[in-house]
């Protein structure tokens, strides 16, 4: 297992070509870091990660997992597992990865770590996990993609989707996944969440109640409500995740830019796509119709963009401006 230091080394993940949109400065967002009650790695990331074909006994078919697939590898990493280490320093396809979850925001997210891991900060800001590369000790904010502390202040990473589904609907679509293992090198209490549970949905999960003043409050919706969030250069925009499984296409925009949401029934998620054209999407049985032609919901012929499932509360505190769909 590979040891969390304070030492940086030099190396730095990849980062994006253009920085994400914020609703905020830097400074401002640096000014908002506070303690999350445990040190610098207190709560540590799982460096050697260990994966089965079959299922932990204690991973029910309607627990959520985090699911990912990379050049026909599949992986799913359990809710009750990364609750107690919120971090997994991975490779997938030969790629080096990370897999994050922060409980407080409701948040599962991918990014490319090249030569470099991620370690858990023991900070927040809105409630949500801040992360520090290992390689130059910058800080990211999970859900902002972007450093507000160190040498890479103000760069986005680069990220891909996380899936956050359930075992169940996982699995049968993805039969050959592995997932993620009890086996941490780490002694933990799995199958207890400090926060509450998913299944069925209750505690800090279901409550109004946060356990750290958001940056800004939204009364639009509840403030655990889940949204399936998109932002780019430009802005920000959510669609309420109940919503969109239900009428399966909403419509909105960010600026001047329309955008379209199409839910995967079978994944219980959502996609999000530029639509510049307006193009009419039309769900049928068989998919979703564009000119004719039907597309499944990960492949309609438009630009997807990155989205991912978070809390109401947390989207909008960072995100104040975003648009929101119901």
């Amino acid at each position: 297992m590979s040891t969390a230091t304070d030492q940086s080394d030099g190396s730095k993940p990849p980062t994006a070509d253009s920085r994400l949109y914020l609703d905020y400065d830097i400074r401002t967002l640096e000014e908002s870091i506070v303690s999350g009650g445990v040190p610098k790695d207190g709560i540590p990331a799982i460096d050697d990660p260990t994966f089965a074909d079959t299922p932990p006994e204690t991973l029910d078919p309607d627990d959520p997992v985090f699911g990912v697939v990379r050049d026909g590898e599949a992986k799913a990493y359990p809710q009750y597992i990364l609750v107690h280490h919120e971090i997994v320093n991975d490779t997938i396809a030969g790629d080096s990865v990370a897999i994050t979850y922060c409980p407080l925001t409701g948040t599962a997210q991918g990014f490319e770590r090249g030569p470099t891991e991620f370690g858990v900060s023991g900070r927040l800001v809105n409630s949500n996990l801040t992360m520090y590369d290992r390689g130059t000790d910058s800080w990211w904010p999970q859900m902002l993609a972007t450093a507000i502390k160190g040498p890479l202040t103000g760069e986005s990473l680069q990220e891909f989707r996380v899936i956050w589904t359930t075992w169940k609907r996982w699995s049968s679509a993805f039969p050959e996944t592995a997932v993620l293992t009890e086996d941490t090198g780490f002694s933990r209490r799995y199958g207890v969440d400090p926060y509450g549970q998913y299944n069925e949905t209750r505690g800090y999960y279901s409550s109004t109640r946060t356990l750290f003043e958001p940056l800004q409050s939204d009364g639009r919706a509840h403030p655990k409500a889940v949204v399936i969030g998109s932002r780019t250069a430009v802005g920000a925009i959510a669609f309420d995740k109940e919503t969109l499984l239900r009428q399966r296409v909403l419509t909105g925009r960010i600026e001047d830019t329309p955008y379209v949401a199409v839910a995967d029934t079978a994944l219980e998620t959502g996609y999000v796509y530029a639509n510049p054209g307006s193009v009419t999407v039309e769900a049928t049985d068989g998919g979703y119709v564009i000119d004719g032609t039907t597309h499944d919901a990960d492949s309609l012929p438009l630009d997807r963009s990155l989205a991912f499932d978070a809390m109401w509360f947390a989207w909008a505190g960072f995100y104040p401006g975003s648009a929101y769909v119901d």
